[in-house]
């Protein structure tokens, strides 16, 4: 079971359009940990990055980070934020100038450092935009941009990048803004966690329960990296802790998104698309289980819903598998069977066991799951 959720203060994150459908999305509190990536392409070719962002938005990624690191970012930006799907968060380092037109332009969010401006007036001037228009702020502290005194004194631990991080905290509280999230990154597990866990203890003897952001940078390939982030998130969420979350792979983005919803959905605390079930098959197995497993991905791609597949090679476990399924599929030579909680529907030719499969998904989505009747 997971753990009780730590409370933490909600943050809202609408871009500033002016539309009254665009899409919001709440961080913390009692919400729902939300899924978020990051753009690689250029900012500056609004047309790139939005057809990037839908691709992202498509997949279930309910909140984009682009990148504006100059001025021809930034005039990208405008287009970008007043027609993307999803809110939009500026990742802005150290000029003031692009903070200030991240926020003219609308954004959600600022991930921002403030202390990395190094001018309480420029500091000041882009809080206190960012407060004018509603934009919260996530400060970001990854291992390798630590506050120099403080790699000096604790080197590279979880206590530098919590110290490094509240120094930011306070800035922006002494400037009275307190939409605030907090991301405390490393490359190693274990070092991510422990930096989230101290920070944890330390926000509530503050008595300031900041949002948490989620993430392992710099996590690897694929591969690696899915590994990576799973372990180190699926430690903290099932601790409690996280509000939303990004999964930070060397590939495409588009790949981070159904990681983050396949780590969620392991720990019960989201639902979206098929939660696909598959043996490992055996010398029982009479049929390809990744073939057939590989064609029930595609069906899924078609359909939001939350149902529970299981896919089987052989009628061994089929039944057995099913019941804790709402529909399982069992392979066999030249024909296969489909069950439903368990009970069997029907044996079927090979050639029309998908179809018969993707008929009983739909009469499941109907029966259980009618919010999610239409398919994409």
């Amino acid at each position: 079971m997971i753990r009780l959720r730590r409370s933490s203060k909600p943050v809202f994150l609408q871009n500033k359009t002016g539309k009254a459908d665009a899409k919001s999305v709440w961080i913390g509190g009692d919400h729902p940990v939300a899924v978020q990536s990051m753009t690689t392409t250029d900012t500056a070719d609004s047309e790139k990055t939005l057809e990037q962002i839908y691709a992202l938005a498509m997949e279930g990624c309910e909140i984009v980070r682009v990148t504006v690191k100059d001025a021809s970012d930034a005039a990208g930006l405008p287009a970008i934020v007043h027609r993307s799907p999803v809110p939009v968060v500026a990742d802005i380092h150290f000029d003031h100038r692009m903070a200030l037109a991240a926020i003219d332009a609308g954004v959600a969010k600022l991930r921002l450092n403030p202390g990395n401006i190094r001018d309480y007036a420029k500091t000041k001037e882009v809080v206190e935009a960012a407060k004018a228009r509603g934009i919260p702020i996530r400060i970001g502290v990854n291992m390798g941009s630590l506050a120099p005194d403080l790699e000096k004194t604790l080197g590279h631990t979880a206590a530098a990048m919590v110290e490094s991080a509240l120094r930011h905290v306070t800035i922006l509280e002494e400037l009275g803004h307190t939409d605030i999230v907090i991301s405390l990154k490393a490359h190693e597990v274990i070092a991510t966690v422990e930096a989230y866990r101290l920070m944890d203890r330390r926000l509530r003897e503050r008595n300031t329960p900041y949002a948490l952001h989620l993430g392992i940078t710099e996590a690897g390939l694929l591969r690696d990296g899915t590994v990576k982030s799973s372990i180190g998130l699926g430690i903290l969420l099932f601790e409690g802790i996280g509000d939303t979350i990004r999964v930070s792979l060397a590939a495409d983005p588009v790949e981070e998104v159904p990681v983050c919803w396949a780590i969620l959905k392991s720990l019960g605390l989201r639902e979206k698309g098929f939660e696909i079930t598959a043996c490992p098959s055996c010398g029982r197995a009479e049929i390809s289980v990744l073939e057939l497993g590989r064609s029930v991905e595609a069906i899924a791609k078609e359909y939001t819903a939350p149902v529970k597949v299981a896919v089987m090679g052989c009628v061994v476990n089929g039944p057995g598998e099913s019941k804790m399924a709402d529909v399982g599929v069992a392979g066999g030579k030249g024909k296969g069977a489909i069950y439903r909680a368990g009970e069997l529907v029907g044996t079927f030719p090979e050639a029309e066991l998908l179809d018969a499969l993707r008929l009983e998904i739909e009469r499941v989505i109907a029966e259980k799951y009618p919010d999610y009747a239409e398919p994409r």
